[in-house]
């Protein structure tokens, strides 16, 4: 079995060897950029499994900056990229996921952590990038193109609702607490608060309330949301 490709774009040496050891060790190859206009051209040569990604790049270009940019193009935006940054204050953190990163780990970090993150991160991928369309009354999500529709209407989603669309659907009628939907669509990463969560919810209603779906999204009082086309009682 191949080992998966780790892309750790730092630009302090000493840390980005001690990163590429810690996962060579672990198991993963690594690609290894120190600058945006390096780390794409290993993106486009290499697609590597996932993208670790200081926040903080020489340059002139960040590292949001590049994730923002990774995410709008449809050929690379389903690499999963980790912000890795110094940055601990909470709207960085924020930030980071809204731009559509996958999760967020602040230095100094355990090594430990760090595989155990990126384990988690390529788990969710993997079982949100089915090939199949997914369909929902007039509601339907392309994993393949990452494009939702309704009713043939092409619907401008962010990449953290499209995220969280994505998990609803694949998991229809069942409730799921905050918590759980932090680890599902975030990972677990334990600097999103629960509000985080409810704001995105109320961005995806927004969404699809043009189209009349914004109804799909259900409260469940006392516990969390859940996905369904039925009407709530």
């Amino acid at each position: 079995m191949q080992n998966e490709t780790v892309l750790v774009v730092e630009d302090e040496p000493a840390i980005r060897e001690m990163i590429v050891t810690t996962l060579e060790m672990a198991g993963f190859d690594c690609l290894q950029a120190e600058d945006v206009s390096e780390a794409h051209n290993r993106v486009v040569d290499a697609r590597p499994a996932i993208i670790l990604l200081d926040w903080m790049l020489p340059g002139g270009q960040s590292g949001i900056d590049f994730c923002r940019r990774l995410k709008k193009d449809e050929l690379l935006s389903e690499i999963p990229i980790i912000m890795l940054t110094a940055k601990g204050e909470e709207d960085n953190k924020v930030q980071g996921l809204d731009a559509g990163a996958d999760d967020y780990i602040t230095k100094p970090f355990s090594t430990r952590e760090l595989v155990s993150r990126i384990k988690a991160v390529l788990r969710r991928s993997s079982a949100l990038s089915g090939d199949k369309p997914i369909e929902a009354g007039g509601l339907s999500l392309d994993p393949m193109s990452q494009r939702v529709t309704a009713d043939g209407n092409s619907v401008d989603i962010g990449p953290t609702e499209y995220r969280l669309l994505a998990f609803f659907m694949s998991h229809p009628e069942r409730a799921y607490t905050r918590t759980q939907l932090l680890d599902q669509v975030w990972g677990g990463n334990v600097y999103v608060e629960d509000r985080t969560i409810d704001v995105h919810i109320r961005r995806l209603r927004k969404v699809l309330d043009p189209y009349g779906y914004a109804g799909f999204i259900q409260t469940v009082r006392g516990t969390g949301y859940r996905f369904s086309t039925q009407t709530q009682g």
